[in-house]
């Protein structure tokens, strides 16, 4: 049957996204990351560092990516320049409020980070790179990006959140997460906690960032629960979320234009 993943190659995949988004990590926590049994998990890591994509620290025992996992990035083009036009807007912004800051698009049911101040900020405890993956349906950034999209856009992520998200009443679960949508198309922000490593949990504020009438992306910021509520956050900062999104959706325009 076409279309059939090879399921040794899709897990392998997912616990090197693992390593590569929370290392370093012992086998143990790469296994209840990855959601898969330990000795299944072991197999795959020496296979990644007999691939030379992963290495062992000689001390702590932890697994972490190597340089060669950029190799796997190479063929890939930013075409629109998102990454570039976000970056100094982002460094000013966290520069002046604090706290970091990321932008992300959608890759199939996840969205991933294109670029980041959190290595700018001290106000974070675990590093959002560029490459880490959040959750689609869940996240902030991931709700902002969908509330952007046309229905068309929007109806096979619905088709694909039904057979692999969803798991007990769909049609509720479908109905409110529209509703959650509207919601935040209303708003133009959405608020969500962040799935935390450390003992510190931490939330984050997104906005879409649309250019030539498109929802291109998620612009988002990160906070610690401990410092302020949800209100309140959205109070501080959604407003300047937006004016720097728009000021972004605005280059990227002009630099469609212009190409």
């Amino acid at each position: 049957m076409e279309g059939v993943p090879i399921r040794a190659v899709s897990r392998t995949i997912a616990i090197l996204q693992v390593i590569n988004t929370h290392a370093p990590m012992p086998v143990m926590d790469i296994a209840r990351f990855g959601k898969l049994p330990y000795p299944t998990v072991f197999r795959i890591v020496q296979t990644l560092v007999h691939a030379g994509l992963v290495e062992q620290d000689p001390q702590t025992k932890a697994y972490r990516p190597t340089a060669q996992v950029e190799t796997l990035a190479h063929g890939y083009q930013d075409d629109n320049g998102l990454a570039a036009a976000a970056q100094p807007l982002m460094r000013e912004l966290t520069a002046r409020l604090g706290w970091p800051m990321f932008v992300a698009t959608r890759a199939q049911a996840r969205m991933i980070v294109r670029g980041s101040t959190h290595a700018q900020s001290v106000m974070t405890f675990d590093l959002c790179n560029p490459g880490v993956t959040i959750p689609l349906l869940t996240s902030a950034s991931g709700q902002v990006y969908m509330a952007g999209l046309a229905d068309a856009e929007l109806a096979p992520i619905l088709e694909w959140a039904t057979r692999n998200a969803w798991r007990r009443d769909t049609a509720r679960e479908r109905e409110a997460f529209l509703t959650r949508l509207e919601h935040v198309r209303r708003e133009g922000h959405a608020g969500a906690p962040c799935s935390a490593l450390k003992v510190h949990r931490t939330a984050s504020i997104a906005v879409p960032v649309h250019a030539d009438g498109k929802s291109l992306a998620a612009l988002t910021l990160t906070y610690f629960l401990e410092a302020m509520d949800a209100d309140e956050a959205i109070v501080r900062y959604a407003g300047e979320l937006k004016d720097a999104a728009a000021r972004l959706g605005e280059r990227l325009s002009c630099c469609a234009v212009a190409a």
